[in-house]
């Protein structure tokens, strides 16, 4: 789907300065990604780009459970982009999780659910807009920085539950000691599960003063950019996100949206269509993704 985000994406200001901490040069990451130099001065590419400068870190450190490790740690708080500093500073790790929840919203391409279950925790996390295999270490910074904030944030040696990847990482044992728990490779999704009491643990790094700046522009720009989305194509994104977990419901996409499932059903009819033809559309465009990845196999598909 091409309409819900843009294929536009922000490098986070600290991220070639990471790299260069753990010997990693920009200009190496460049070439080898095979993009011009230039591309390190840029604070905005490509999906395929964001990709492809991923990989190449990867490639050059070899190891990808090695260099999920080393960037999740190295990665100096000070350099966060705004919608990371707003999880940082947020009152505890829950308020923390969601808030990025939220955020990534406006930081394409992926996205993350957050389910409560009992003693558990679960974030799984999703990918939007893309019809090429993502980078297998980009998907494990992913997560490790969800615990990372914790960590950092509570100042605590917070381990996970469980760590579901479902593709090779690497260095399976070293992930583990990282994570603090078993980690499955092969799994048909990439999903972290904490210790639900875990997200009551309050944030040292807690700054109210700061929320009180960034929430409001943050909250702004965000709907600012779902005002910019035909209602359509925002149905059919969060009906996207729900397919894997089960048959998405009006009652739960109209939630999502701030409005019932009665307006939402007149708004549709408006667009002259339907929630129906909307579910039915999503499905097929989904798989047709699926059936694009060459990573998957077919009965998985």
């Amino acid at each position: 789907m091409k309409s819900h985000t843009s294929d536009r994406i922000k490098i986070p200001p600290g991220f070639w300065a990471g790299l260069r901490q753990i010997g990693i040069a920009a200009h190496d990451v460049a070439r080898k990604a095979r993009l011009p130099l230039t591309i390190i001065t840029e604070p905005v590419v490509t999906t395929a780009q964001y990709f492809a400068i991923w990989q190449a870190y990867s490639d050059l450190i070899g190891d990808t459970a090695k260099g999920i490790i080393k960037l999740a740690t190295v990665f100096e708080t000070a350099k966060y982009p705004p919608t990371v500093l707003a999880t940082y500073h947020a009152r505890d790790y829950r308020d923390a999780i969601n808030r990025m929840a939220r955020y990534k919203q406006l930081c394409p391409p992926e996205s993350l659910r957050i389910t409560e279950e009992g003693e558990h925790c679960i974030i799984e996390l999703e990918w939007l807009n893309t019809e090429q295999p993502v980078p297998s270490l980009l998907v494990g910074i992913t997560l490790a920085f969800l615990l990372e904030l914790g960590r950092r944030g509570t100042g605590q040696p917070l381990t996970a539950r469980f760590v579901e990847f479902s593709h090779a990482m690497g260095d399976v044992q070293a992930l583990e000691a990282y994570f603090g728990c078993r980690v499955r490779i092969g799994a048909n999704c990439n999903r972290l599960t904490l210790h639900r009491s875990d997200l009551d643990r309050p944030f040292v790094s807690y700054n109210e003063e700061l929320l009180e700046i960034l929430t409001p522009v943050l909250d702004r720009s965000l709907d600012e950019q779902q005002r910019s989305r035909s209602l359509p194509e925002m149905v059919k994104w969060i009906m996207k996100r729900s397919l894997t977990g089960g048959r998405p419901d009006i009652q739960a996409v109209a939630k999502e949206l701030s409005m019932s499932d009665r307006t939402l059903q007149r708004r549709l009819t408006d667009e002259n269509t339907s929630f129906k033809h909307l579910l039915t559309q999503a499905r097929h465009e989904q798989a047709r993704e699926y059936l694009a990845d060459p990573s998957l196999d077919i009965k998985e598909v």
